[in-house]
């Protein structure tokens, strides 16, 4: 569904150490260094983090989130944990089911160093 999303950092050292740890519980090799970018390359699509090019700090996008597609409950709530050993915050409710127009999910939310914020999402089948 999507080519690539890129999300900016101000420090590239601790973002690659928090993304692959958590982008580890998802079976994602560690990122691969280019100057001052880092990339995630999967069959599925690349996730990639970037200090920003034009010399300002970097942001989260205000009322932006990524979602990363896992496999089970179980891996989102090992995904959540990695994320907040490696230095990530909780945000939202606790990771749990949720029930909407698209049926259950199970959704476990965090911000990462620099504020963005990311989701694990696991469709429960009906």
């Amino acid at each position: 569904m999507f080519s690539h999303i890129m999300v900016g950092t101000n420090d590239l050292d601790k973002a690659k150490a928090f993304y692959d740890r958590l982008l580890g519980t998802l079976g994602v090799r560690p990122a691969r260094v280019d100057g001052h970018r880092i990339f995630y390359i999967t069959p599925t699509g690349i996730f990639s983090v970037s200090k920003p090019i034009n010399g300002e700090p970097a942001t989260p996008a205000n009322g932006g989130t990524i979602g990363f597609a896992c496999n089970s409950p179980e891996q989102a709530d090992s995904w959540h944990a990695a994320g907040l050993e490696a230095g990530g915050t909780t945000c939202e409710n606790p990771p749990g089911i949720r029930e909407g127009s698209a049926g259950k999910l199970y959704l476990a939310y965090l911000r990462d160093l620099d504020g963005n914020k990311l989701c694990a999402m696991h469709r429960i089948a009906n």
